[in-house]
């Protein structure tokens, strides 16, 4: 084949012709993209009944934004005492408002810790009402959601199940066994297409426990003489904590010996 026969194999091209095969194979492939991601589509209609927000169906979907929703559209709400009530109904369709939103965070494979909109840690308190007032979080401060035939009960640290008592009109913890009253819903509005990353706090995922301490001292010390407090007790109890789900529990403990922190008196 000549030199020529090489660099001329297609169909002469005029200037301003269109190559209208080219174009063709475009829109088909444009047309069976769009195709793929109709199919693709989950048309929830419960999440779109909620506002948009899913019901989680495993503890790996339980990270950032949830609410817990007990009856129909009736959301969990915190109360700027550190307690719990049940909201009204809402609208079909309408989502939850800002102060029924919670943050989560995955423990481990089975356990999750909640925080309310006011920056606190939720947890049982000896009477079994749940109240949100904790900085750090520990073993008392951790849930364990439960699924059995398509339903949901979150078991509290005190092995209680969580529910709502409509006569104190509280958040409490106080049954051994699941009922009508204990079954809940947790919902999320994360997009369900991406990877959620996890929602731990930042100084979790840093393996230098020094600096770890250290950021948690920046965050929450008083500089009344413009230094730092570190204690100084050894740090291995922060590596045997962390691998037991102990960590703010064991770095609230050592602030507290500082007497330097305004949430450690």
């Amino acid at each position: 084949m000549s030199e020529y026969q090489l660099h001329n194999k297609g169909k002469l091209k005029l200037k301003g012709e269109s190559d209208k095969s080219k174009k063709r194979k475009h829109k088909k492939e444009k047309k069976d993209r769009e195709e793929k991601i109709q199919k693709a589509v989950i048309i929830d209609e419960d999440a779109i009944n909620n506002g948009g927000w899913w019901i989680c169906k495993e503890v790996s979907e339980i990270t950032g934004s949830i609410v817990i929703q007990f009856g129909e559209h009736r959301f969990v709400k915190a109360l700027d005492d550190g307690t719990f009530t049940l909201s009204a109904p809402h609208p079909k369709g309408e989502g939850p408002s800002f102060d029924e939103e919670f943050s989560s965070f995955i423990v481990n494979e089975s356990k999750i810790y909640i925080k309310s909109g006011y920056n606190k840690y939720l947890k049982p308190e000896a009477d079994g009402v749940i109240t949100g007032r904790s900085d750090a979080a520990g073993e008392k401060e951790a849930f364990e959601p439960i699924w059995e035939n398509g339903k949901m009960a979150l078991l509290a640290a005190n092995n209680s199940f969580v529910s709502i008592d409509e006569e104190d009109d509280a958040l409490v913890a106080i049954r051994k066994a699941v009922g009508p009253n204990e079954v809940c819903i947790i919902r999320s509005n994360a997009y369900r297409g991406e990877v959620v990353s996890s929602s731990a706090p930042i100084e979790e995922k840093i393996e230098d426990l020094k600096q770890v301490e250290l950021n948690y001292v920046k965050k929450f010390q008083k500089f009344q003489d413009k230094r730092i407090k570190l204690c100084e007790d050894d740090k291995k109890e922060l590596k045997k904590a962390k691998e037991s789900g102990k960590l703010h529990e064991s770095l609230l403990d050592r602030r507290s010996k500082m007497k330097a922190d305004r949430y450690c008196k």
